[in-house]
């Protein structure tokens, strides 16, 4: 346990230096820019819209959470919506701490176990939503591709290839979870070779008695994973709630720019932007894809706007959507844990 508290420690820590050093180089991109001037557009700007952009920011924590309530139900989980919200922020907020986004889908696993999930459901639930989630976030990327085109061309070529490589990885993910949840063997063979991995570390002993375990864990992810599969009108509705979830959360910055009183006629040049700012992202293990996603929202936003305008939008948007975002996330995930050990004790 200490070596895990202290993983995330080093992650939390490196996460904190990458948005220092992302906000740092944001900043210089404005020589006459600073925090102050930033607080003042907020003063000024129009209230409505600026609450529409913290709805939409919340929307990317209770739209994921409504998903993995919807398969949950489906596999007789039934869980409140302040569960799915916990679930959800708990996924959003070591997502954006960890590499690769590692730690996402294990912290959300946990409060559901906690919450008397079984553990075999919990991994359906989890490789469905990812698979939605992928599927969602690629079929936003073939919209804008399909509409605007000339938002992607005028990229430079660094950040096309970047926006084309987080294509690639999210195709590859999403072959990828589709192939555990329709071949198990593929699961039970990933466990058996680690178990063999840690008794021949002389960390484990009886690893017969870990295989079978594994067994009998894998048949029932196996059963639960039919059912799901059974049910296309849950997996439509799961993919819903994940389009929504990406719809609002690159929305922020249109309704960050209207907040500022920005021309509406750029508003769906503006939303391909941040799409393809949301899809390169996913091309390198960076937590949150800081760095990456604010260079492609700064090269995009380029193409549009003035350069001191750029910069200002890209930081007030990002703030919103990402860091934000997180804050409530985590403060969500410490009262869920707080609560659920009161409730336990």
């Amino acid at each position: 346990m200490k070596e895990k508290r202290k993983h995330k420690i080093h992650w939390s820590l490196i996460s904190l230096l990458l948005a220092a050093l992302t906000l740092w180089a944001v900043f210089s991109q404005s020589k006459d820019l600073n925090p102050i001037d930033l607080l003042r557009m907020l003063e000024h700007a129009d209230r409505r819209w600026l609450l529409a952009s913290v709805a939409a920011m919340m929307g990317f924590i209770i739209f994921e959470g409504e998903a993995l309530l919807c398969l949950l139900r489906h596999l007789n989980y039934p869980r409140s919506h302040r569960s799915g919200f916990l679930y959800s922020a708990a996924d959003v907020y070591f997502s954006a701490i960890t590499p690769s986004a590692s730690g996402g889908q294990p912290a959300s696993a946990l409060f559901m176990i906690r919450e008397g999930v079984s553990g075999a459901v919990v991994t359906v639930v989890l490789l469905w939503n990812l698979v939605m989630y992928t599927l969602a976030i690629l079929t936003v990327g073939a919209g804008i591709l399909l509409f605007f085109p000339e938002v992607f061309m005028a990229y430079p070529l660094p950040g096309r290839l970047l926006i084309l490589i987080g294509f690639l990885v999210l195709a590859l993910l999403a072959l990828l979870f589709w192939g555990l949840l329709k071949r198990s063997s593929l699961l039970y063979n990933i466990g058996a070779r680690c178990i063999l991995l840690l008794h021949r570390l002389r960390l484990m002993r009886h690893p017969e008695h870990y295989r079978e375990k594994l067994s009998y864990y894998v048949e029932e992810y196996r059963t639960s994973a039919e059912i799901a599969a059974g049910h296309r009108k849950m997996l439509f509705m799961t993919y819903f709630w994940d389009l929504l979830q990406r719809i609002s959360q690159i929305s922020v910055t249109v309704l960050m720019h209207m907040a500022l009183s920005g021309d509406p006629r750029l508003s769906g040049k503006l939303w391909a932007t941040q799409a393809y700012a949301a899809i390169g992202s996913n091309c390198v293990p960076i937590p949150g894809g800081m760095g990456v996603a604010d260079y492609l929202m700064l090269e995009g936003f380029k193409n549009l706007f003035p350069p001191d305008y750029t910069v200002q939008l890209a930081l007030l948007s990002r703030s919103m959507s990402f860091y934000l975002c997180i804050s409530i996330s985590g403060l969500t995930v410490l009262a869920g844990y707080l609560f659920s050990n009161k409730k336990r004790k």
